[in-house]
């Protein structure tokens, strides 16, 4: 018998794991911008954004979707760019 793949695109995907690429794709400050909460806003972790966003679904479900907006979007490469890899260049 063959398994039938989920048409969700969010199947499997935790709701902490969505938090945690999106803090990594834009940071704090921007998701802030972005998605108008307070707990992205004012000391903002993944603790207490996933204990809010549990309990209020008209913000998770703006999480959701800015999520898939990003799986849509190229990331941005140059944003977090490295002055200095140790792995490529070595001792000078």
């Amino acid at each position: 018998m063959t398994a039938h793949p989920s048409k969700d695109p969010l199947h499997g995907v935790t709701l902490e794991m969505i938090v945690n690429a999106l803090v990594a794709r834009y940071g704090w400050d921007e998701l802030g911008k972005l998605i108008n909460i307070n707990c992205f806003k004012n000391d903002p972790s993944v603790k207490s954004s996933l204990k809010f966003l549990r309990r209020t679904p008209w913000a998770r479900a703006e999480v959701e979707a800015l999520y898939l907006d990003s799986l849509d979007q190229p990331a941005d490469n140059n944003a977090e760019a490295p002055g200095f890899n140790p792995w490529t260049e070595g001792r000078k």
